[in-house]
């Protein structure tokens, strides 16, 4: 399996996924279990699916209890390095979080407007992310994140 790494522009760090036990990969989709990489009271594990080809990390949240917690979508950009068979997964700062009642927030837009005063974040990768947010948003606001949530909820007996 390949090695995963997440890459944080805010702040500035790329962090080795190393603890994630992938689950499906291919060309277009990984699925990953974990359980976070420094404790929370809010939550402890997870399942996410990075969409590679949409641009998004559609993550299931969960307590210590196995309470889901909430639905939490991040914004990507993804490179493949096949000589080392390892994937970069590039927060590009716009999440989406959908609580459990329904209620849809939009956040860190602000880090994202940051990231492009700073030149910290190109104009071009700028208008990647927000296409891919409006993408996502129109998904949510269909109904149709729950295609997405059903692939997720088909490995929830593994975590």
């Amino acid at each position: 399996m390949s090695t995963l790494y997440r890459k944080r522009l805010i702040p500035d760090e790329c962090i080795c996924l190393n603890n994630d036990d992938i689950i499906v990969q291919n060309n277009t989709q990984i699925i990953t279990i974990w359980k976070t990489l420094h404790p929370k009271t809010e939550f402890a594990k997870g399942i996410s699916y990075y969409v590679i080809d949409k641009g998004w990390k559609i993550s299931k949240f969960y307590s210590e209890q196995d309470e889901l917690v909430y639905i939490y979508c991040d914004i990507i950009d993804t490179f493949y390095d096949e000589n080392t068979d390892s994937y970069t997964f590039t927060d590009l700062l716009a999440d989406v979080i959908v609580e459990n009642n329904g209620d849809v927030k939009v956040i860190d837009l602000d880090e994202l407007a940051t990231a492009l005063k700073s030149d910290i974040i190109s104009s071009h990768m700028i208008v990647t992310a927000l296409n891919r947010l409006d993408a996502l948003l129109k998904i949510i606001y269909s109904g149709e994140l729950q295609e997405y949530i059903n692939i997720l909820d088909q490995y929830l007996i593994l975590l």
